[in-house]
Formats: structure tokens, sequence, C-alpha cells
């Protein structure tokens, strides 16, 4: 595992993030306790609790008892419920300090290295909430703050300067407003943590060879030139990602999301161990010489297609 640093902070923090979630805990607290487990075998030190739901707080806190809680980095993602019965939004000051309180109880961590804000719309942060944080800062019930989302609403938080962290989605097709939120999140003197690095829009080689290709037009015309066949089929799509030796297509986009310089920790969701250690040999691999270039080239062609 390799480590960067966590903003302004001094600390070091693991290059992935395991984000934990209700799919975790599915098949029991030692289910959940023995990736936990996996994951500090592999050097992971940061975790992300999807949602304040105590049960996921207490089986994250009872595996990292025994570890110095200065070594780890834990979050909470706050707005979005406690995971439980369908639990509904929430950004009040009343909903913010019960579900961290509560999580710090179940957890017995003392405190939340990060609170992460769930991608909260224009009109969703009232001053009560803002100055409810504020009072669990000076606590030190939470010790940073952190935004997360895609939206254009991101902007405006990130230019408060009101935030520490920044989570956004990235991945090697990310649109231009995103490399620049990143940039200007950096600017600002924030961590930036990325997730969603292997869309949907990637995941099988099908989906891979048919980004950036022109649709037929009405009744088939209008569509654009012939499609290409043979070696340069697929040129200009993401299909080599599938047709790398020895690489799976998400393996290199969770190496593609780490050689941002600006990026501190990479989210990653591992529903059992043997997945997570996959995904936490990937930092200690080198991409393939020329394979930056091909996304590069791939990236390009997209924008002149979009």
């Amino acid at each position: 595992m390799r480590y960067r640093p966590f903003g302004l902070t001094g600390q070091a923090v693991s290059c992935l993030t395991l984000s934990l979630g209700a799919r975790d805990i599915g098949g029991g607290p030692e289910a959940g306790r023995e990736l936990i487990y996996s994951a500090l075998e592999a050097g992971i030190n940061s975790y992300r609790l999807e949602n304040a739901d105590p049960v996921l707080a207490e089986v994250l806190g009872q595996a990292l008892k025994h570890v110095d809680r200065k070594l780890v980095q834990v979050s909470l993602t706050l707005g979005a419920g406690d995971g439980r019965r369908g639990s509904d939004r929430d950004f009040s000051a009343q909903g913010i300090t019960s579900a961290i309180d509560k999580a710090l109880h179940a957890s017995g961590l003392g405190y939340f290295d990060l609170a992460i804000l769930d991608e909260p719309g224009d009109h969703e942060l009232p001053q009560s909430t803002l100055n409810a944080l504020k009072a669990l800062r000076a606590t030190e019930r939470v010790r940073l703050l952190g935004i997360s989302g895609d939206g254009d609403v991101m902007d405006t938080y990130v230019s408060t300067g009101a935030f520490d962290v920044l989570a956004t989605p990235f991945h090697v097709n990310a649109s231009w407003q995103v490399r620049s939120r990143l940039r200007a999140a950096q600017e600002g003197d924030m961590a930036i943590f990325v997730y969603g690095y292997f869309p949907d829009s990637l995941n099988t080689a099908k989906k891979a060879a048919t980004v950036h290709v022109q649709k037929k037009g009405f009744f088939g015309f209008g569509g654009g030139p012939k499609p290409v066949e043979g070696p340069l089929a697929h040129a200009g799509t993401f299909a080599f990602l599938h047709r790398t030796n020895n690489w799976s297509a998400e393996a290199i986009c969770l190496a593609y999301a780490l050689t941002d310089p600006s990026v501190s920790s990479v989210m990653i969701e591992a529903s059992d161990v043997e997945r997570l250690n996959t995904l936490s040999q990937v930092p200690d691999r080198d991409m393939p010489p020329g394979l930056s270039a091909q996304i590069e080239m791939a990236r390009v062609a997209g924008a002149k297609a979009a």
C-alpha cells in the first residue's frame, strides 16, 4: 500500500479508502469485521461509513479497537439517513447532530476525522446546520468537514472555502468540468477523495467499445462513416481497457485515478475479501507502457465527438 498526505492535516492516508455500507454487514457483523481486518492487513488506514447506521458504526469500531486511533482515518457520510427503513435525507441541525452522536456512541471511536455531506442541494444547508457543524468541530466530535457529489452545485461549495475535503466521481473519461473542479479544490487547499472510478459505461467490453461511437440518425441516415473493421475497430474508444494482458478493466481505471497527484485517496467497495485483496494490489503496480497515451487519445476523441 502507498500513502499520501491528507490535505494540510499532516496525516498520511492510504491511497485506497474502504467504503462500508449495508452490503458489508449483510452476512452478519463478523463478516463485516473480517473484511475490515483484511483491509488493515493490506495497509488500508482510511475508512468511510456510507451512512450513519449505528450497527455499521459498531462493526467498524470493534474492528479498529486494537489499532491506535491516530493511525486510522474514519469518515462519516451525513444527510444519507441511517441506512434503515428507507430513512430520508436529512441535513437539519438536529438530524446531523443526532446522526454523529449515535454513530460515535455505537463505534466508540471518540471522534470522526471527517464528516462528509452527501451532495446537498442549493438550499438544503440552512444556517442552523452550518452552526451545528461548527459546534461539532469545536467539541472535536468531528475534525474536518467535506462535501460529496458531482452536480454543478459542487463548484459553488468548493468556492466557499468552508470545506476541507472534496469527494467526487473521477474516471478515465471524466469531463473537463470535473477536472476543473479538482484543480479548484487543490488550489483551495482541500484534500480530494474520488469514487466512481469504474463507471457503468465502461464495465463491459461491449459498452467500452461503443463509447464515442456516433449513433445512426433517423431511419439509419446521418449516422456518420461506416464503422471500421479489423485492427482499427473501436479506435478512439475505451475498448482497449478490456484487451490489456494481465490487467482487468477495473484495475486499469483504478490505477489511472491514482495517477492524479491531487487525489489523496480513491474510495473502493469490496463485497468480499478476495475482491479487496485484488484491488489493494493495484497501487503497487505500474501501468503498462503506452496505456496512459491510449487513455488520453480516447479522451480526446470523446471531446471531439461531444
